[in-house]
């Protein structure tokens, strides 16, 4: 049972870190078109239609794709004066119970993203601007990261929060 637990926690893992890839790879994507639309609209007096509109979709996809591999890596906000101010068992209590809130509400949000992005490409919405391009697409990369944040949370339970606190030993924090 440990070693596919730890399959699958590292395969989700991986899995975070590449979607990390590919946000950086979209916001340097991203600067490029935008600064290219500015000097286009500048120097050749040809602004674009879609690049704005384009570099929104590509932070957006960057943003929630990114955040599983935050949490992993730890790059999330903390506050540290609590832990200062907590008993170790109290602590190891509160960042369990934070962490189920936190992985409720992703799961809650993915799950409803992914009932979005269904509707928006079954009615085929699309963006209201000239360029129009299909907003199931924005909304599959709001569900996706949001999913993978959400797995990320449960590995972090397990791994950070259940099992420290089972051995009794642990402080809940790594």
């Amino acid at each position: 049972m440990r070693a596919a637990w730890r399959s699958v926690a590292g395969t989700l893992t991986t899995a975070n870190l590449w979607m990390g890839y590919a946000a950086g790879i979209l916001i340097a994507v991203s600067a490029v078109v935008l600064t290219g639309e500015v000097l286009g609209r500048y120097f050749l007096d040809r602004p674009t239609d879609w690049a704005l509109e384009l570099c929104i979709f590509m932070l957006i996809a960057a943003t929630f794709l990114a955040a599983g591999h935050t949490l992993a890596a730890k790059g999330h906000v903390n506050i540290d004066i609590v832990d200062h101010l907590l008993h170790g068992t109290v602590n190891r209590w509160r960042l369990l119970l934070a962490d189920l809130g936190a992985a409720g509400l992703c799961g809650f949000v993915a799950a409803n993203a992914w009932r979005l992005t269904a509707v928006a490409y079954r009615e085929d919405w699309v963006a209201n601007s000239i360029w129009s391009p299909r907003l199931w697409i924005p909304f599959a990369f709001i569900a996706g990261g949001m999913s993978l944040l959400a797995l990320q949370y449960i590995v972090q339970i397990v791994d950070e929060r259940v099992v420290p606190l089972l051995r009794k030993g642990g402080d809940g924090r790594t």
